[in-house]
């Protein structure tokens, strides 16, 4: 048996690949599915079964455009509806693999449908669970996705209160733990980032399967705090129920190059979005007015869900040379469907045409804190998420998060000088880089943010920490 966990960090997302004797399943794939084919031919494997845990909310799955190209069935648990052709197994339900079975166990709480299975190796041992958004590795998943107008979001917490007790708690303590996501993705709380765990030692670390905690405060702790979703999660639901653009035919349209009078046309017609996907360090020092940075070297393509509103939006990009192909897959993966093409040349081809740029002031996070210090620095911003600035903030620094910058950046002020920081340096550019989309120009980036602001001579400025607790 061969199983492989295939994931890609920038989503945050574990699929696998598992083959025995001839044949293979692939479980949760994303939407570029060519990479599975390839591993089954060098295994020279025929694909049989696409597994889904669930409807994926965060990424779209490439699971009707591999069973239409393999021939592969594909399986989802009790109360999946779909307009695609799958096969609907029951709770208990087995399937063999080559060597290998796999039994479906239905586990609803995220979501009604969600369902794990559970691997037995050729000598019918238990050997791995793939859980889905049932249970990560630290943390379960968050329970108000599900798009079912009778159940309450306590409703579902309580499923997934009593799917663990009874179908995954019971199991052996050695099986390997094999979820759908990690650190980083919204579809949890406090996901550790590692990628894979025993049962066993989920059950000594994982709060939610503490054997004292109650359903009243497990429950409680699972409806308390949770931001709410990005904007792109009904959407992407929606688009895993039902058949898509195939990714081949996304590509060739997005992977257009277009010389810099051509994009300049598409710059100026309000229809377009101009996404520069660049570093931070390239996008500050010079860029085109009105573009948005959310560079590929970063957690792409949960920014671009939770910032572009519109998911039809049409899209331009400046990218790297050699990773426009790149970036439109990783825009499809989310159901960025609508990219038109990209600057041939880049920003180098921009000037050379004549073309204007604008550029974003840094400064290191030692000029920062001098400035907070003398007085010079009067309106800093932390645009982190509300979890890590109340772990720990430069005292008297507002936060204005990244995730509600369409709303919060009403409140700032034209005339103003701003400075903003984030975790690292890479989400106070996007900021910047909207807020100017709203006539907020002067805002400058502070380089490495909190993690480099930690290290610099606090002067008189102090950092407020608050001490973490857990269940």
């Amino acid at each position: 048996m061969i199983l492989e966990q295939h994931y890609t960090k920038c989503l945050a997302q574990g699929a696998y690949y598992i083959a025995s004797a001839g044949e293979a399943v692939i479980i949760d794939p994303l939407r570029e599915v060519q990479q599975y084919i390839d591993r089954a031919a060098q295994d020279n494997v025929s694909i049989k079964y696409v597994f889904l845990t669930h409807f994926h909310a965060d990424f779209v799955s490439g699971h009707v455009d591999l069973a239409d190209k393999t021939g592969a069935t594909i399986v989802l648990g009790p109360n999946a509806e779909t307009s695609y052709a799958f096969a609907k197994a029951k709770h208990g339900q087995s399937f063999q693999v080559g060597d290998v079975t796999f039994t479906l166990l239905h586990t609803p709480g995220h979501t009604m449908e969600s369902s794990c299975y559970l691997l037995k190796d050729e000598e019918g041992k238990e050997k791995a669970i793939f859980t889905g958004d049932t249970l990560f590795i630290g943390d379960v998943g968050r329970p108000d996705l599900a798009a079912k107008s009778d159940l309450s979001t306590e409703d579902l917490a309580g499923h997934l209160y009593d799917s663990l007790r009874n179908e995954i708690m019971p199991l052996p303590d050695d099986i390997i733990v094999y979820p759908a996501h990690g650190a980083g993705s919204a579809c949890g709380k406090s996901m550790s980032k590692e990628t894979y765990d025993t049962l066993g030692n989920q059950k000594k670390t994982n709060y939610a399967l503490a054997a004292d905690l109650s359903k009243e405060d497990f429950v409680k702790e699972l409806t308390t705090g949770i931001a709410p979703p990005p904007g792109y999660f009904p959407k992407n639901v929606s688009m895993n129920k039902g058949v898509n653009s195939s990714i081949d035919e996304i590509i060739a349209r997005g992977n257009t190059a277009m010389n810099a009078h051509s994009f300049k046309a598409l710059v100026d017609d309000q229809d377009y979005l101009v996404l520069d996907v660049r570093s931070p360090q390239e996008y500050t020092a010079a860029s085109i007015p009105g573009s948005w940075f959310i560079g590929l070297d970063g957690q792409f393509a949960p920014w671009v869900g939770a910032l572009i509103e519109d998911i039809d939006q049409k899209i331009v990009f400046i990218a790297p040379e050699n990773r426009e192909e790149e970036t439109v897959t990783r825009l499809a993966r989310v159901g960025y469907d609508n990219t038109q093409g990209y600057l041939k040349g880049g920003i180098t081809a921009w000037k050379e045409a004549g073309f204007e740029t604008q550029k974003i002031e840094n400064v290191t996070a030692q000029e920062f804190m001098d400035g907070l210090t003398n007085g010079t620095v009067s309106n800093p911003i932390d645009a982190r998420k509300p979890g890590e600035y109340n772990s720990a903030h430069v005292e008297n620094v507002p936060l204005y998060t990244l995730d509600d910058i369409h709303s919060n950046v009403k409140e700032l002020k034209a005339e103003n000088r701003y400075h903003v920081y984030c975790g690292g340096g890479y989400r106070s550019v996007i900021f910047a880089s909207i807020a100017a989309t709203h006539g907020i120009n002067n805002v400058v980036n502070v380089e490495g943010g909190f993690g480099a602001i930690k290290k610099t001579n606090l002067g008189t400025q102090k950092i407020v920490e608050t001490p973490s607790c857990s269940l």
